[in-house]
């Protein structure tokens, strides 16, 4: 009877996995009570699976995501991808080979979130749709994922399995030699064949397109020590390369419009420049220049541009703001309410004053600086709308070798066995907040809280299937099925069948119901463990079938207008080249 309640609740959850009227998270808290309260999961077990290794480990892994994204390291990855010649396979290749290489080390989502603006802004100049790049961005997160312990959930899920079984988890790179294969397979099919398969399509448009929010109109100071001075304008304008248009310069107490370029560059110097956000950023690190304004904050907090508190968001002027035409210096909008205006976007029009004597209009897009919380009270106050889709690192200094070398320490002693994954990683995380190179809110901000209560939630709900004897009777069933087949086709089909249900639900979830059973599949046939667990692993980080099977698929899905059919134009044919490696790559690494 057992057996019946808990098989007839996982084919319910994935039912409402497939429906989506209820997150995966609320349906497996549902399924979870369902066996607590039949009793079939004791009621003192019921919560156990939030302490879980896996879950713990999962959670460091997207704080660490989180440090590396504020190091800057992606930004030199980025900066170095858009300077890739014009050449549609050599960019679709290198931003495959990148965003599979970050993908190895970080979350999936997050570097496809870290490489989605620049796809899209290389997709815009290049003329190209931004279909093209953005299902190659998604499915290149996914076969990166593969190379590493720590690359997605599944393969900590899958390492934990060993671990109970064995005694003896997988450690970091063993999921290398046959990940690096798929993954070099599926870059390779991206490249040369994967995106003509994808329709072009055009997004709709953005709230940020609404607005045309591509440039801003900003100052920047030039500093004593500035290499620039006593150069000319000319030579600012050929570091930029076209990037940034001088607008203005403010030269010893006057304001020239349109400078000449043989104009002579003082100390001090303010220029007024022109330039979307990306550009903004990527001028003032270059050069060395300082945001006017970011003075004051520096000033009042002790801290530069990276201090955990301190924020830059982007506002938009509403109908019925107190700004509505007045200008930053009528608002006293520093000494009265903590902020710092760091560039003014108006549709259609530029200027050449001093942003702090520009009269704000309704749909201006205002960059704001200031401590976290005191821009939280006080946009409401002056009737400036946030843009929060977009989060803006303009201005902030890249420390990349602090959190780079704490990341390779936590890699290093999980890999030489020193410390397991949990332990090593949350130490980095420990590591990371007390020293503030990750604030508390950051940390919390960066935990996918959906995911990790359905893995806490649904690792119970695997064990009953377990315990009530649900696993090992599937495992007949397909030892059945086979009837005479030869162990490598037992092994595909565990491939497959775990391919086809991450397809609909969750691919955590997927493993967690995949790994008992083709441990027992594995048992059946007198076969060792871990080709089968290997086979889990693959199919469940090959989510390339549907736009629901993964988040990084959804992400792309609205900036990249495609339809639900198209991933599946794409996704099959990766799927079955990725069955047609992994099978003698897992059988040969990992002998029956």
């Amino acid at each position: 009877m057992d057996e019946i309640i808990v098989f007839g609740v996982l084919i319910l959850s994935l039912v409402l996995f497939v429906i989506g009227k209820w997150r995966y998270d609320v349906v497996a808290i549902m399924a979870l009570l369902v066996l607590a309260i039949a009793g079939i999961v004791p009621a003192a077990e019921a919560y156990k699976g939030f302490g879980h290794p896996a879950v713990v480990t999962v959670a460091a892994v997207l704080i660490l995501s989180r440090a590396l994204y504020n190091s800057g390291v992606v930004d030199v990855i980025a900066d170095w991808y858009a300077r890739i010649p014009q050449y549609l396979t050599l960019r679709m290749a290198a931003l495959a080979g990148i965003t599979a290489f970050l993908s190895a080390f970080m979350n999936n989502v997050g570097a496809v979130s870290l490489l989605l603006p620049v796809a899209i802004r290389v997709s815009h100049r290049s003329g190209q749709p931004p279909s093209l790049f953005l299902m190659p961005l998604a499915f290149a997160s996914l076969l990166g994922g593969m190379i590493t312990l720590i690359g997605t959930p599944p393969n900590v899920i899958i390492s934990n399995f060993r671990q109970e079984q064995v005694g003896i988890a997988f450690n970091m790179f063993d999921f290398a030699p046959v990940g690096i294969a798929i993954t070099l397979a599926g870059v390779l099919f991206i490249t040369l064949v994967g995106w003509r398969l994808i329709p072009s399509r055009q997004a709709p448009l953005t709230l940020g397109e609404m607005l045309d929010i591509e440039n801003y109109m900003a100052e920047v100071r030039v500093p004593v020590r500035s290499r620039f001075v006593g150069r000319l304008i000319r030579d600012i304008e050929e570091f930029a390369n076209e990037d940034v248009v001088i607008a203005g310069l403010l030269h010893r107490g006057t304001v020239y419009g349109a400078p000449s370029s043989y104009q002579i560059i003082d100390a001090d110097d303010i220029l007024i420049i022109e330039a979307d956000p990306e550009d903004l950023r990527a001028f003032v690190e270059a050069t060395g220049f300082e945001l006017e304004g970011s003075r004051d904050i520096e000033s009042e907090v002790g801290q530069t541009f990276d201090a955990e508190d301190v924020t830059v968001v982007e506002a938009i002027v509403s109908p019925d703001s107190l700004a509505q035409g007045r200008s930053a210096r009528d608002l006293r909008l520093h000494s009265d309410f903590g902020l710092n205006l760091l560039g003014v976007s108006r549709r259609g029009t530029s200027f050449v004053r001093r942003l702090s004597r520009v009269n704000f209009r309704v749909g201006d897009v205002l960059l704001i600086q200031g401590q976290e919380e005191v821009v939280q009270t006080a946009l409401p106050r002056l009737g400036l709308l946030p843009l929060a889709e977009r989060e803006l690192r303009i201005g902030q200094r890249r420390r990349l070798v602090f959190p780079i070398a704490v990341f390779a320490a936590a890699l290093l002693l999980t890999s030489f066995g020193f410390l397991s994954v949990q332990v090593s990683f949350v130490a980095a995380v420990v590591v990371l907040l007390v020293t503030r190179f990750v604030s508390l809110q950051e940390a919390y901000q960066a935990i996918d809280w959906p995911v990790i209560i359905l893995l806490g939630a649904m690792i119970p709900v695997g064990e009953a299937l377990e315990t009530t004897g649900g696993a090992a009777r599937i495992a007949a069933t397909f030892s059945g099925l086979g009837g005479s087949l030869p162990p490598w086709a037992m092994l595909g089909v565990v491939l497959v069948t775990t391919m086809l249900l991450s397809a609909v639900i969750n691919n955590a979830a997927a493993v967690i119901l995949m790994a008992p059973i083709s441990i027992k599949v594995a048992e059946t046939i007198g076969a060792s463990i871990d080709p089968f667990l290997m086979a889990v692993a693959v199919g469940a980080s090959s989510a390339f079938l549907s736009p629901i099977a993964h988040q990084s698929n959804t992400i792309v899905m609205g900036p990249g207008g495609y339809q639900f059919a198209d991933y599946f134009r794409m996704g099959f044919p990766l799927e079955v080249a990725i069955v047609a490696v992994s099978i003698p790559a897992i059988m040969w690494v990992w002998p029956m």
